[in-house]
Order: C-alpha cells, then sequence, then structure tokens
C-alpha cells in the first residue's frame, strides 16, 4: 500500500496566544475526500529525568488548571527562550524546578505529546551526576510554581506509580518508562543530545 499524500488546501487562523495558536486547515483524505482539522500549534517543550547514583529520580507535584488538579510530572518547560538550545532548556527547567545541575546530559525519548490535534513534541534528557545549586543562586518560583512539591523517588517505585494510576502526565510516563528500560539494558539505548528531532 502506498501513502497518501495528504495536502492541505488551506488554513484559516482561529486563535493566536502567548504559548500556543489555533489554525483550522483543510485537508485532502486517504479516501479521495476532504475534511477540516483544527491544530494547536505549540512551542514544543524539554523535560528531564534526573536520577541520581541510587536510582532515585526527582518529581514534581504542581498545580495544572486545564485539569484542576496536582501531578506528579518531570522537571519540564516551554522552548521559550529565544537562542536557547535544547540541553540549555533543560539543564534551566531542572535548575528552576528541582534546584539541581547535572554534569551529563543524553537523550532519552522524543514524544509527540497529542498528535491527534496538536504538533506538540518534548524532548526528555536523562541527566545524571547531580549536584544542588547553590542556595544563593536558586530560582525564585511563582504563579503554580510556588507551592510546587519536589520529591526523589526510587524509579522502580515511579514506575509502579505510573501503572497505580497515580502519576498521568504523558511526558513523566513515557520519560519514566523509557529511563527504567533504559536503565535495565544498562543505557545502551541513549542517544547523542545533538540527534536530530522527528
Amino acid at each position: 500500500m502506498t501513502a497518501f499524500a495528504h495536502e492541505t488546501l488551506s488554513r484559516d487562523d482561529r486563535f493566536r496566544g502567548a504559548i500556543f495558536t489555533v489554525h483550522t486547515d483543510r485537508v485532502t483524505m486517504s479516501s479521495g475526500g476532504t475534511v477540516s482539522r483544527d491544530v494547536v500549534a505549540a512551542k514544543g517543550a524539554v523535560g528531564v529525568v534526573a536520577i541520581d547514583d541510587v536510582d532515585r529520580v526527582v518529581l514534581i507535584k504542581q498545580y495544572r488548571h486545564a485539569v484542576g488538579a496536582y501531578l506528579w510530572e518531570l522537571p519540564a518547560g516551554l522552548r521559550d527562550v529565544d537562542g536557547e538550545g535544547l540541553v540549555a532548556g533543560a539543564a534551566r527547567e531542572l535548575a528552576e524546578e528541582a534546584d539541581l545541575v547535572a554534569g551529563r546530559y543524553d537523550l532519552l525519548i522524543d514524544l509527540h505529546t497529542s498528535p491527534g490535534f496538536t504538533d506538540e513534541i518534548i524532548r526528555l534528557f536523562l541527566a545524571r551526576d547531580l549536584t544542588p545549586v547553590p542556595d544563593g543562586e536558586r530560582h525564585e518560583r511563582t504563579d503554580e510554581e510556588a507551592d510546587l512539591e519536589v520529591s526523589w523517588v526510587d524509579l522502580d517505585e515511579a514506575v509502579a506509580m505510573v501503572f497505580r494510576g497515580e502519576i498521568t502526565n504523558a511526558a513523566a510516563v513515557g520519560g519514566l518508562l523509557a529511563a527504567a528500560r533504559a536503565r535495565d539494558e544498562g543505557w545502551a539505548t541513549l542517544r547523542p543530545v545533538e540527534t536530530p528531532e522527528p
């Protein structure tokens, strides 16, 4: 079977915000017809599975208004600093949200978070050789991060939390499962941080 070339025939802008934009595309389908698809065009994100020398990972718990709940997550954030590289962005998020600096980064996985309606992709790094950010240099957390909870959890327990339904954030689920598998394979599946994005 030959792949059908889905063509965008038209695009109507619907919303433009600080974090994402929304447009409606008219797209040709494999069946020969055309349909409308609403697309959320996002900035993208980076995240970190930070693991120490005794197999503990750092998790953060913060309020997420869209779901009206506090969620366990990985240190992560938007690619919203002009000119900032992906590893630098991940390092910034790790320092801001978990007060940690990593001596080593490896590429863990890339995730399309919800490709049915958004182009958002998050690149997740594995961070090791961890040290704390000095007290006087720590980031002042505001807004949703003001009451952010930081916890160290054994990686196997974090995986168990996924299967108990206690961790539902997609990036955290993917990152933790990937980190556990990578560890079990002696880190052989890790890729260089410079690997091109999908």
